[in-house]
């Protein structure tokens, strides 16, 4: 059954003659059991964790990694699951925005579930806007990345102190490190902790991955001829350095292709306006740094370039796995310039135990793209 449901403004409203149970702040931390990490690829929290937070009615607090694009996405995943349930209420807050505007949507609007920065939020709480008393559920998302950065790790402390004893706890990556799991259990009393030690299952099955051995000069020629030949609904490009994205973004655009490109260069208003015209199929080609490597789920991609070799194994695979979600089919190119790609190649395949074969003249479209019946 699902608990009884109090208005929003009274869940989250700082009037402390209130003490109905909050519903749920993204962040995360569940009730009475604890989930320490789900070191799985986020496919799972998009089509479990999310949608049962909204059917339980629980307050929550949702927190994805610092990225404000990611934290974007995952509040428009909460408005699409709640969408037979006109009452609940779902607010983003982050920062480089008026924080009146914030303050406004909890007076006026008041959410039943946030997905915020850290930084944000714990403005928020200071300054009284914004109550985590009644808090039921804590999820932390890209909980590696948001607890290795000593500056966001005290945030999080913060608000972890000021929400309820009794909350569940729910942290996720793809990526957790040995060294990361501490720190994550020091929040939660025995929790359930879920990982995929075997480290080969973290790879997509509907995933086929090549590469492709050349001169840094000879890349955009080659970019250019497999975009061509190649059958995609979407693509997403990523480069090491904001410069060489809106470079190539350009020179697509020049050659005719329907690109566009996201960085941290823009402004956040640009850059969730290019996110949610990539999403809604107006652009087929995104151009992108390591910003949209992490838990941007767009479901027409089924082709992810790494123009540029990322820096290391954890990048390579949340950046290849943009494509292929959701159990669908996918391919990733990767261009190998140097010895130093090449080590990063080799890690890849010795960690996760694939073989990334030298791209062949010709590629089966059935193994990369569903065939319509």
């Amino acid at each position: 059954m699902c608990p009884s449901t109090a208005p929003a403004s009274e869940i989250f409203s700082s009037n402390p003659s209130f003490s109905v149970p909050l519903w749920t702040v993204v962040l995360s931390i569940p009730l009475k059991s604890n989930m320490s990490a789900f070191h799985k690829l986020s496919s799972a929290w998009t089509s479990c964790v999310r949608p049962s937070l909204v059917w339980e009615r629980q307050q929550c607090l949702y927190w994805p990694l610092c990225s404000r694009s990611n934290l974007w996405m995952v509040s428009k995943e909460y408005e699409r699951f709640s969408k037979y349930m006109p009452t609940v209420k779902v607010s983003v807050f982050f920062g480089g925005m008026a924080i009146k505007k914030d303050e406004e949507v909890l007076k006026k609007n008041c959410p039943h579930i946030v997905v915020g920065t850290p930084g944000r939020t714990l403005a928020l709480i200071r300054n009284k806007t914004l109550s985590v008393k009644n808090i039921k559920h804590f999820v932390l998302d890209e909980c590696d990345k948001m607890l290795e950065q000593l500056d966001m790790r005290r945030d999080v402390q913060e608000i972890f102190r000021l929400t309820p004893h009794e909350k569940q706890v729910m942290m996720f990556s793809a990526t957790l490190s040995k060294e990361i799991r501490p720190v994550c259990r020091k929040f939660m009393q025995d929790p359930m902790e879920v990982f995929v030690d075997d480290e080969t299952k973290l790879t997509l099955h509907g995933l086929q991955q090549y590469y492709c051995k050349l001169k840094d000069s000879e890349k955009n020629r080659k970019l250019f001829d497999l975009l061509d030949v190649l059958e995609f609904n979407q693509v997403v490009i990523f480069v090491k350095s904001v410069h060489r994205c809106v470079a190539l973004s350009q020179l697509l655009v020049e050659q005719n292709f329907p690109a566009i490109a996201i960085h941290r260069g823009m402004a956040q208003e640009e850059r969730l306006s290019r996110y949610q015209q990539f999403k809604d199929f107006q652009r087929r080609i995104l151009v992108a740094t390591n910003l949209f490597g992490r838990g941007m789920d767009i479901e027409r991609v089924n082709i992810v370039f790494n123009y540029d070799m990322p820096e290391d194994s954890d990048t390579y695979l949340h950046r290849v796995a943009r494509a292929g979600r959701f159990g669908t089919k996918g391919l990733a190119i990767t261009f190998v310039s140097d010895e130093t790609d090449a080590k990063t190649l080799n890690e890849v395949q010795d960690r996760f135990e694939v073989n990334v074969a030298e791209l062949p003249e010709e590629i089966d479209i059935s193994s990369y793209i569903e065939q319509s019946r």
